[in-house]
Order: C-alpha cells, then structure tokens, then sequence
C-alpha cells in the first residue's frame, strides 16, 4: 500500500498509547472524550483498518477452495497485503491524533512564544495524514475490486461491506483534509492537496459502486 510521506509528523505530547495496544472500548472512551485528539481524523483511518481487516476474513475463508485454486498465488498476496494496510492505518490513526494534538496545543500558545515555529509543520501533517489515509483507502478499494472476482461468493456480503466502510473512511478522511488545508498559508500547495483529496474521493466513491455492483450481481 503507497501514501504520501508523514515523515514530519509531530510526536505526541501526551503518553496515550498506541490506539492498537488498547482495548476496543477503550478507544471507543477516548475518541468520546472531550479533549481534541482522537477525533475524525483518527475514527476514520480505523474504519479504514477494520475494512481492511475484514476483507482479510473474506480472503481467509477463500484458502483451500477447489474452484478458487488457480487464484491461490492472487489470494496469499492479497492476504498479507490487507494485513499491512490495517497496520498501516491504524499508524495514521495515531500519527492523526498527534498531529491535532501538536497543533492545538501550539495554536494556543502567544504569538511571541517560540514554540510556534513548529505550528505550520504540524497543520501541514494534519493535512498530509488524512491524504494519506484517502490513498490507502483508494488502494483498498482497487483490490477489493480484484477479490470480488476471486474470492469466496458466499462472503460477498462481507466484501460488499468492507467496501462500503472503506469508502466512508476516505470521504471522513476528505473533511479533515479540506478543513485543514484551510490553515495552509501556502496557496499552491493548498490548491494542490485541496485537488488530490477531490481525486481520491470521487475515485474511492467509483470503485466502492463497483465492488457493490460486483458482489450484488
């Protein structure tokens, strides 16, 4: 799976840990707390983990099918590779909620304090994250798309839903992107992450259709 680069992204202030060693309800407690981070950004990037993950179980279930067989080679990639986009999206999780996090607790401190210098790193990581996001989601999509050729029918439904959650984590991930790329005082960079986050959205609506279509049919 490719996405753009997080390499600047801000270390988290806090001593939260990794929302992946916690418990479910634990992060379901957090992201309704009233503090800024998680929010959106990193609800969005897990849905886009659990997509992932359960568009793994439709492959798992598709091993050892006599008339899946030619596919094997196809499925085996396929499985590893879901397994590194739930990882990875659930790294943008975090990486997302420390980004706001830096640049909350920046954005409130005086004009004249120099730890504001690092105020517009942070507001471009949380514009770069969410993009990268909308692409793994996009990358998502694009096998999903190949599996609904290859994998186990009576799992379609599966299929059909782990696209649908897919999609929704890349056009949750467009908002923070759009409302973000506001605090870009850079209007050419803007414009262009403003135009790459429309692409991917529009393309992640089209293949979540096709993979619908193909696991209706």
């Amino acid at each position: 799976m490719t996405s753009p680069t997080t390499s600047n992204t801000p270390t988290p202030a806090s001593d939260v840990p990794a929302f992946e060693a916690m418990t479910f309800r634990a992060f379901l407690d957090l992201l309704a707390a009233k503090t800024p981070a998680p929010g959106g950004g990193a609800a969005a990037s897990a849905a886009g983990a659990i997509a992932a993950s359960l568009a793994r179980m439709v492959v798992n279930y598709s091993f050892g099918k006599k008339m899946l067989s030619q596919h094997e080679p196809m499925l085996r990639s396929a499985f590893d590779r879901l397994r590194l986009a739930a990882d990875l999206l659930m790294k943008l999780a975090d990486e997302d909620a420390a980004a706001y996090g830096t640049v909350n607790e920046l954005s409130r401190l005086p004009e004249a304090d120099p730890r504001r210098a690092g105020l517009a790193i942070a507001q471009a990581a949380a514009v770069q994250i969410p993009l990268a996001v909308m692409a793994a989601c996009v990358d998502l999509l694009i096998l999903m798309k190949d599996l609904t050729a290859t994998t186990n029918r009576q799992l379609r439904s599966d299929l059909g839903i782990s696209a649908v959650i897919a999609e929704a984590a890349s056009r949750s991930s467009w908002w923070n992107v759009f409302i973000n790329a506001g605090f870009i005082t850079d209007e050419k960079q803007r414009t262009a992450w403003l135009a790459e986050a429309n692409r991917m959205r529009d393309h992640s609506v089209e293949l979540a259709r096709d993979v619908e279509k193909a696991c209706a049919a």
